[in-house]
């Protein structure tokens, strides 16, 4: 019996250490709030699969790349380009700069509008001179202004456009104002944030006429478990994740 009862400690003892030699992880994780539906769907999926647990935080484009220069990174930092000034701060490893995605920008009319060409740059053009006037967010807000005005930048009609183009604190506003009639085009991200049902989506900008944005993932430098974070920023490039970022209208970037 003393024998049998010494079996049953060992057998005990044993197997809390192969459970305890995977403990369940916990990352913070800070995203851009366009890409919250996605990535909450991401993140879902990569906890099944792991069993660690991933605490989200949501900010805008502008906002988030505030939070890091601040020193509020967390231990995985999802960022719309441009991030240079994010970097500087020294609050992100630049080692694990990893991109995971990339979204292009889009035209949106009201509904019921026929949808123009916009196959290259050209097309682009002559749909933006023609408009009366043009809506994006404002860039000191979201990243998704700044992309527009690089765009407008790219294509040469920036000038032109500017009597037009009116900004909005954010997507929601200039989706509003096109779906109500107030404005002509909205210049917004080609993903699932774009889903005011009053609105026509023409499409994603060809790349001549704009570059798409990077989605970039980095570990902080104060991060918790290194290992986990880096397994999460793979997932987000991984074949599992890539038909969440299809069905979204974004590029996956997979391994």
């Amino acid at each position: 019996m003393k024998h049998f009862v010494s079996w049953i400690a060992i057998a005990a003892f044993a197997l809390g250490i192969s459970t305890g030699a995977r403990a369940q992880a916990r990352i913070t994780l800070l995203s851009p709030d366009p890409l919250k539906r996605e990535v909450d769907m991401i993140v879902k999926n990569f906890e099944m699969k792991t069993g660690d647990k991933v605490q989200q935080s949501y900010g805008t484009g502008v906002g988030t790349r505030r939070t890091v220069q601040e020193g509020g990174a967390l231990d995985v930092t999802l960022l719309f380009a441009p991030f240079d000034d994010a970097l500087k701060t020294g609050n992100v490893d630049k080692s694990t700069q990893t991109v995971v995605a990339r979204v292009r920008l889009a035209i949106g009319l009201k509904k019921g509008t026929p949808s123009p060409d916009i196959s290259n740059a050209a097309a682009v053009k002559k749909v933006l001179l023609n408009a009366k006037s043009v809506a994006t967010v404002d860039p000191t807000q979201g990243s998704v202004g700044g992309a527009a005005l690089l765009a407008l930048d790219k294509m040469g009609i920036t000038d032109q456009i500017k009597p037009k183009l009116k900004f909005f604190p954010g997507g929601g506003g200039v989706q509003d104002s096109v779906a109500n009639g107030e404005i002509e085009i909205a210049l917004g991200p080609y993903l699932s944030d774009m889903r005011n049902p009053g609105l026509n989506i023409v499409g994603a900008l060809p790349p001549d006429a704009s570059t798409p944005i990077d989605i970039t993932a980095w570990v902080s430098t104060n991060v918790g478990d290194r290992k986990a974070a880096m397994a999460l920023i793979e997932y987000f490039k991984s074949k599992e994740a890539a038909p969440i970022w299809e069905e979204a209208k974004v590029f996956p970037v997979t391994k």
